[in-house]
Order: C-alpha cells, then sequence, then structure tokens
C-alpha cells in the first residue's frame, strides 16, 4: 500500500483533502452513501474509473478509516464495502459540494453517463421530514432515507417496504430539481412530479 501524499500543511482543509481529495474518492463515497456495495457493483457504477485506480482507492479508503471491508454469509460468499461512521460523516460534505456544483450541470450532454440513483443526493436536498420515499424514473428506480442520521441514505430499486411517499417524475424535472432550478415542492405544484403515499411525506409534498 502506497503511502498517503500529503500537503504537508498545517491546515484542517488541506488535512481532509489529504484524505479524501484524490480522483475518484468523492464519487466512491457517493456510492457507498447507498449500504455496502460489491466491488463489481462500484465498478459498474462509477464508469470511467479502472479497476486498478478503484482498489488502490478502496485499500486508501479503508487505511485511512473511511470504509471497511467485509464478507457476506453463504450463499453470497462475496466481499462487501461499506462507509465507517467517519465515512458517513461525508454526507454533508458531498451535499454542499453538489449544491456548489449545480450551475456547472447545465443540459445533460450526449457523453455524460446517467445511472438514476445519481439523482437521490439533489432530490434529498430538496425534500424536508423524515421518512421512506420511492423515486420512479425513466432512467430506472431507487428509494431514499429522508432524514437518516445513520446507515444508508438511498438505494437502488424499489423502496423494502410500503414507503411514505412515491414519486414519479419525468428526466427533465429530475434535471431541473438536480440543477437547482426547480425544488420538489414546486415541481409537485407544477404537476411535473406525481404523488402518492398515505405517509406524512407524501401529504406534505401534496398540501404545497
Amino acid at each position: 500500500m502506497s503511502p498517503r501524499r500529503s500537503y504537508d500543511q498545517y491546515c484542517s482543509a488541506a488535512r481532509a483533502l489529504d484524505v479524501v481529495g484524490d480522483r475518484w474518492t468523492l464519487l466512491i463515497v457517493r456510492e457507498l452513501l447507498a449500504g455496502p456495495r460489491r466491488y463489481t457493483d462500484l465498478h459498474a457504477d462509477l464508469p470511467g474509473v479502472s479497476t486498478d485506480v478503484l482498489a488502490s482507492r478502496l485499500k486508501d479508503m479503508e487505511r485511512d478509516g473511511i470504509t471497511t471491508r467485509r464478507r457476506l454469509p453463504p450463499p453470497g460468499a462475496a466481499y462487501v464495502y461499506e462507509l465507517t461512521s467517519r465515512g458517513r460523516e461525508l454526507l454533508p460534505v458531498i451535499q454542499a459540494l453538489g449544491e456548489w456544483g449545480q450551475p456547472e450541470l447545465g443540459e445533460r450532454r450526449a457523453t455524460d453517463a446517467v445511472r438514476a440513483h445519481w439523482f437521490a443526493l439533489p432530490l434529498l436536498r430538496s425534500l424536508e421530514g423524515v421518512g421512506l420515499v420511492e423515486v420512479r424514473l425513466e432512467e430506472g428506480d431507487f428509494h431514499l432515507y429522508v432524514g437518516a442520521e445513520d446507515g444508508p441514505v438511498y438505494g437502488d430499486g424499489p423502496a423494502p417496504g410500503e414507503p411514505d411517499a412515491r414519486l414519479v417524475l419525468d428526466s427533465a424535472a429530475c434535471e431541473a430539481v438536480a440543477r437547482g432550478e426547480l425544488s420538489v415542492a414546486d415541481a409537485v405544484r407544477d404537476g411535473r412530479v406525481a404523488v402518492s403515499g398515505d405517509g406524512t411525506l407524501a401529504k406534505a409534498l401534496l398540501d404545497v
């Protein structure tokens, strides 16, 4: 394992970048905010990263206490990577970075890769309350744990159990939310998001 590079500056921002400033590290954190992931799943959802770089980053992140690796019990018997409590503390950092980067998004380019769950964090920034939300997009389904303080904040596929709210929206509306041009509440009011469910989150959105 290669030694950690350092800016050698007595500054907390510099120290933080010593740990998470390498290319791909924060995007790996973004993926692991969904909970434990296998190496193959991480590689599939990080288009453009080489296998060598991904393996190297995961080793560095484990060394630095951001992630851990464990073996699933049979019949899975595969290794998964997950965030430590220290790694989960990066959620507000990722959210602030995403909000800062909203003006950089612009219209989706033909060369841009996209995964449905990449819209999870922008939607979380636009939702208030606590509960489980299922989201259906043209690109696929995922679910959000709004207000979660521990564990996963989102996951692929339909919600595990009955969600507090279900949202159905098209790519254009979701991209507008991701760019910060539209809130979920405004999108519901404009008829660009269909909301269903009996939970408090659904009722709050339907009452806007």
